[in-house]
């Protein structure tokens, strides 16, 4: 079963966070200097938000709103579903699917320990499927159903 941890064990546990009150422009270049898709909005410690390149998208670009005029805190998302280190990957793809969010911060005993992403995710579930169809090619090549005489 890949779970939550071992796709963190591969990534690192590294997050990247901004302010709220950090422009969008701010935001974009941490994304683009990262290569990520979501940045993670803090206050000091307190987590308050997810800022997405889908967030640019549907609240600043499309409304007319210009990035370096515009805070973060005015179009993060707010609403934060977690997922628990231990969470299996096929739980996480259901999270993912009925809360319609392609992120998913990881807590540890109520503390921030990660960032997984629907591309973690998936690919989680590609390496249990092909981990599964070869442990099924070995028992059929194996005989492992069994012949009768």
């Amino acid at each position: 079963m890949v779970t939550v941890k071992s796709i963190l064990e591969k990534k690192g546990h590294e997050v990247y966070s901004v302010s709220p009150d950090q422009t969008v422009y701010d935001a974009l270049k941490v994304l683009a200097d990262k290569e990520i898709g979501a940045v993670l909005v803090k206050e000091g410690d307190k987590l308050m938000g997810i800022f997405s390149e889908r967030d640019y998208a549907r609240k600043l670009i499309l409304k007319g709103f210009f990035s370096k005029e515009s805070s973060v805190r005015d179009v993060m998302t707010k609403d934060l579903v977690f997922v628990h280190y231990d969470a299996d990957i096929f739980d996480c793809m259901a999270i993912m699917n009925e809360k319609k969010v392609r992120h998913l911060p990881v807590l540890e005993n109520n503390k921030l320990i990660g960032l997984v992403s629907i591309g973690d995710v998936v690919n989680g579930i590609i390496h249990s499927q092909q981990s599964s169809i070869k442990d099924l090619e070995g028992y059929i090549a194996g005989g492992g159903y069994g012949h009768m005489s």
